[in-house]
């Protein structure tokens, strides 16, 4: 019973979280970004600085929701892969409907909170005079230095591991080691995948983008196996020579590097329909009130009869 209570609670939290971001978020692209904000006459100097990182801060709510969904179907997987080193048939066989469900209750708000600070810190490096290279170093520094502890949270909720306080800032090196690399290589990956394959319409430009979420996971691949490895739990840890075996290796950083490739671009593709969605839901803000209304009760009803 407290466990369905805590479920349902949880429930209504998400129903209104969603119902908030429908009516008070702009679109990801900006082209319903509040005046004032992102359209500030560039002679305001400071102010001019501050109105972009604000608006910043405030966009990004459809694609955060969006890839929540992905996270929610993908992490656990490439989480076990990478940790417990399993096949994907093992992965996969561990992988259930509730678990997926439960899990997207932490990769929504956590996703509220990464989203923002990613685009704050974005922005502000962009008033900057650094290369792209070195801002993705300076940006993958910052980023996992902030979010650490809400990365470590989603990474146990996903392993359905018990969550310490202390847990919440391990493997801070290996981390902000693959972090800055994964940003240097975005940086550099980014204008080299665009100029190779000179996407014209929207859908090469997510393939150039999923291609190079790609090439930066597998060139930031040896933090993330660092990362996983220092992750182990003590109980089940596996010696050195056991966990960096080849195959191991090609299987967690191939298949990882693939669904985050395929799962961001899905997302860039889904990303408009969803900011169209949105849009509707908040010109009906009732009726979109009452379809969350009717999922929250679907949801109370369905953990009150298992």
């Amino acid at each position: 019973m407290a466990a369905t209570k805590r479920s349902s609670g949880r429930a209504l939290l998400l129903a209104g979280a969603t119902f908030c971001v429908m009516q008070g978020f702009p679109a990801l692209s900006g082209r319903d970004s509040a005046p004032g904000l992102a359209q500030v006459p560039a002679e305001a100097g400071d102010v001019n600085m501050v109105a972009k990182v604000v608006a910043a801060a405030a966009q990004g709510a459809t694609a955060a929701t969006v890839a929540a969904i992905l996270s929610a179907c993908c992490e656990p997987i490439v989480n076990r892969l990478l940790v417990k080193r399993m096949t994907v048939a093992q992965a996969w066989a561990e992988i259930t409907f509730g678990l997926v469900a439960n899990f997207f209750l932490t990769t929504f708000p956590t996703n509220m909170l990464k989203f923002p600070v990613f685009e704050i810190i974005n922005m502000v490096l962009s008033f900057t005079s650094l290369s792209g290279s070195l801002r993705g170093i300076v940006n993958g520094f910052l980023f996992c230095s902030i979010m650490l502890p809400v990365t470590n949270y989603r990474f146990r909720k996903s392993m359905g591991w018990e969550i310490k306080v202390a847990d919440l800032y391990q493997a801070y090196i290996p981390t902000v080691a693959r972090d800055i690399v994964y940003g240097w290589a975005r940086g550099v990956c980014g204008p080299m995948v665009t100029n190779a394959i000179a996407p014209e319409t929207f859908f090469m430009k997510a393939v150039s983008f999923g291609i190079t979420i790609w090439l930066a996971c597998i060139i930031s691949s040896p933090g993330n196996e660092w990362r996983g490895f220092t992750l182990q739990p003590p109980g089940r840890k596996l010696p050195f020579n056991e966990y960096f075996k080849p195959v191991n290796y090609a299987r967690s950083t191939g298949i990882g590097a693939c669904i985050m490739g395929i799962a961001l671009c899905v997302g860039m593709l889904v990303t408009p329909y969803a900011e169209a969605a949105f849009a509707v839901a908040k010109e009906n803000s009732t009726m979109s009130l009452l379809v969350l209304a009717a999922a929250v009760v679907a949801i109370v009803v369905k953990s009150q009869k298992k």
